[in-house]
């Protein structure tokens, strides 16, 4: 039991000899370069991690790249100071203002503000009155009807603002797509034009069955939008021509070349009609309703919920989306990096006009189906900037945006027929809405919002501070 056995014991010479080769200094190693005098220090490397890594990372992607523990702090001040919270009150600044707008316009307002100081409260009452009715009016005719006899009855509001939306999302994610790649497409009302004009035709020329015929119109559509948005890209990589001027010029192009088509017969006027007008498309090409006739939610909707989602995978899941990020931000270093400026450029211009023609497409599908004439954009194409400007140019941000540009048209139809207040007011808010969005530091200034990354910055000095000590 207590005998040692030698052979555990006896230590082996070959593990404890000391290889000299190892312990040995090296002197290539050992020696330090006279030029390299100066060692990495903490700061440095806080300083590389808190910067993002070019052209590769946006802001959230270097708060992705934040400890756990700060997570939901660092989504809280991104909410609390950055863009989602600057264009909500963008929106509240263009409410208020277009609020203002109705009082001082007010026949009622303007009475009573002439004996203020005698009697200040009736000119509130009127304020209040004429302000308030105004957006009621807006409210329960574009979102939920209180005055309805049920609710069914009460939600078909939102499904017609849900109608005016499609379009806008669609369109709008075309225009966002050019945005994140660095590219204005102001040729939204062109690339509808002739999305519409192809969808149209393949609508009221063939009769097929309508899981065939409506995919069919869609796909004429985007072909439709994709060739003009792809004019402009390919101008634009061969010649190097401003596509601002390119896409404004195609516009009227658009528009003289659809006027002529649907005056000449043969092409897209009606048989016997001496109006520049289409024929009516087959009941095989309409966009279904989803919930019958009485709420405005077609097939259309889904659509483009399913272009939201392809857009979103596109711009932040695939390669493809990623070298557009990439040439948008900085085409110089994409160059650098092997990426074929020209050609993405050309992809850019054929997918942002594709989204587009798919506006086009409902349009004629959805909108009006009895025939339509050159002005079927509706000025769709101009809004689509808006709400691409007020998305922030992200799908989701895209979507909710169309989303209040449709209650907001829908509103005011219910607000003028209410209160006689005319519709243009909604052309100011969404005008003012662009204002307020273009100049964050106004916001910012009128509500008292740090600026961002003033915190990070902070404490970043402040953490330099303790490692030095």
């Amino acid at each position: 039991m207590t005998a040692q056995d030698p052979h555990n014991t006896a230590q082996d010479p070959h593990d404890t000899a000391q290889d000299p080769h190892n312990t040995a200094p090296d002197p290539h190693n050992t020696a330090q370069d006279p030029h390299d005098t100066a060692p990495v220090t903490d700061d440095r490397l806080q300083e590389e991690a808190a910067t993002p890594h070019l052209m590769t990372d946006s802001a959230t992607d270097s708060e992705r790249r934040a400890g756990g523990g700060d997570r939901w702090s660092t989504a809280l001040q991104s909410i609390v100071n950055g863009s989602v919270l600057v264009t909500v009150l963008a929106v509240v600044l263009a409410l208020v203002a277009c609020g203002i707008l109705i009082a001082v316009t007010d026949e009622n307002v303007r009475t009573a503000a002439g004996y203020f100081f005698a009697r200040p409260t009736d000119t509130f009452q009127a304020i209040g009155s004429s302000v308030g009715g105004a957006y009621a009016s807006l409210f329960q005719g574009s979102v939920v009807n209180f005055g309805a006899s049920s609710f069914a009855q009460a939600i078909v509001p939102i499904t017609r603002s849900l109608d005016y939306a499609v379009p806008l999302v669609a369109a709008g994610l075309g225009i966002a797509v050019s945005f994140r790649a660095g590219l204005f497409n102001i040729g939204g009302q062109g690339q509808i034009l002739m999305g519409a004009a192809a969808a149209g035709w393949v609508g009221f020329s063939f009769d097929l069955p309508a899981v065939v015929h409506i995919p069919l119109t869609i796909i004429a559509g985007i072909v439709g939008g994709a060739v003009w948005g792809g004019i402009v890209g390919l101008l634009k990589a061969r010649t190097g021509a401003n596509e601002v001027v390119l896409t404004i010029m195609l516009n009227y192009v658009g528009l003289y070349l659809v006027s002529y088509m649907l005056r000449t017969p043969g092409l897209l006027q009606a048989k016997g009609s001496p109006n520049p007008i289409s024929p009516a498309m087959k009941d095989s090409s309409v966009l279904p309703q989803l919930f019958g006739p009485r709420y405005g939610v077609d097939l259309g909707f889904v659509v483009a919920v399913i272009a939201v989602v392809v857009v979103w995978w596109l711009l932040n899941k695939s390669s493809l989306g990623f070298r557009f990020r990439t040439i948008g931000e900085n085409p110089r270093a994409a160059r650098v990096a092997g990426m074929s400026v020209p050609s993405l450029t050309i992809w850019v211009m054929l997918i942002s006009g594709a989204l587009v023609g798919i506006a086009g497409a409902y349009q004629v599908q959805g909108a009006v189906t009895s025939g339509f004439t050159s002005n079927i954009d509706a000025g769709i194409g101009f809004d689509a900037i808006t709400v691409a400007l007020l998305g922030r140019s992200k799908p989701w941000g895209v979507f909710w945006a169309a989303i209040l540009f449709g209650v907001l048209k829908n509103g005011g139809y219910a607000m003028q027929a209410a209160n006689g207040i005319p519709i243009d007011i909604v052309g100011v808010i969404q005008a003012l809405i662009v204002l307020f969005i273009a100049a964050p530091p106004l916001v910012r200034a009128i509500f008292r919002i740090p600026q961002p990354g003033a915190r990070r910055r902070t404490r970043t000095k402040q953490s330099k501070k303790a490692v030095a000590a």
